[in-house]
């Protein structure tokens, strides 16, 4: 029965991996949308963060779990049971959302999503293979590294062809340096969940330390660039944020059932999936061809079966 329990347990996790994955893409969109329009992605990225930030704040109010989770974090940083570094994990948040802003206009959701695969899977592996993440040391298998390496096949393919000549290098690269904050994110915030009780409050705490970020980055940007465009007025342009706390307090609540690197492999399925469709309806302005964005699904899915499939128990069998 507890075999039993514990597949169903981790398939789950599994299934919310995907769920996460799925958030992460619509929120790309939303959020790059808005960067264009407006024409500044630091300024998106503070209005997703403190958007959500706000959200998180009434929840933690009116929920008993959610004050008692706050208290918890406030004691356990006073009495420094917990440490600082548990709660850097929304600064990697602040650079995601604002790297949406930045980029998923120009490349569009598939790319920027391959990028993200292979960052986190690169760095989910060494995460998991030192043992900072919740579920503790996962040893290096052969399909683990695998995965990883056809994660990083994905992202050679974006490298040919004329995307490359008629893109910035600085705006392919980084969503590879957003997948290794996101796996670094995942690790840490799930952590802090173990240790204050409650995924949510890291997730707030998550918020809190990039809407800090955010805020002080948005004010340099403006007094740089000058004020920003109108905002548009369509309001799902502002919802980035509460998909942000959705996903973020999933990823948290599973981690420590799936590890740092299933986590982040098992939402691509999801990304990659939102992301096709989403590039289909609300194409980017400068997307890689069609035979590359195809060939990039393929090796990144290809990356996740691999690194998923339990090759150890399927040679036992034969």
């Amino acid at each position: 029965m507890s075999s039993v329990v514990s597949r169903r347990t981790f398939w789950m996790g599994m299934l919310a991996a995907v769920m996460v994955g799925a958030l992460t893409a619509i929120q790309a969109r939303i959020n790059g949308n808005l960067g264009t329009r407006i024409e500044n992605g630091i300024v998106a990225g503070f209005i997703s963060f403190s958007s959500g930030l706000i959200a998180l704040i009434f929840i933690t109010v009116l929920t008993k779990s959610g004050r008692a989770g706050a208290q918890r974090l406030f004691t356990g940083v006073r009495d420094r049971r917990i440490p600082w570094y548990l709660l850097t994990g929304g600064l990697a948040g602040a650079f995601s959302v604002t790297t949406q802003g930045l980029t998923v206009g120009i490349i569009g959701v598939a790319l920027f999503t391959v990028g993200i695969v292979a960052g986190q899977a690169v760095t989910g592996l060494i995460i998991d293979r030192i043992g900072y993440g919740p579920a503790g040391a996962v040893a290096v298998t052969i399909g683990r590294a695998s995965g990883a390496a056809l994660a990083l096949a994905s992202v050679g393919v974006a490298l040919t062809g004329d995307l490359l000549q008629q893109t910035p290098w600085w705006i392919l690269f980084m969503p590879f340096g957003v997948g290794v904050g996101i796996a670094y994110q995942q690790a840490t915030n799930g952590r802090l969940g173990m240790l204050v009780g409650d995924p949510m409050t890291a997730t707030l705490m998550n918020f809190i330390a990039g809407t800090t970020v955010l805020t002080i980055a948005a004010i340099i940007s403006v007094s740089i660039m000058g004020p920003t465009k109108p905002w548009p007025t369509e309001p799902w342009l502002y919802i980035g944020g509460v998909m942000g706390v959705v996903y973020i307090f999933v990823a948290a609540a599973v981690v420590h059932q799936i590890g740092v690197l299933l986590l982040g492999l098992a939402s691509v399925v999801g990304q990659l999936a939102t992301s096709v469709v989403t590039d289909i309806f609300f194409p980017a302005s400068n997307p890689p061809a069609w035979w590359q964005s195809t060939l990039m699904v393929v090796l990144a899915l290809a990356a996740v079966i691999t690194a998923t499939v339990p090759w150890n128990r399927l040679r036992r069998r034969r």
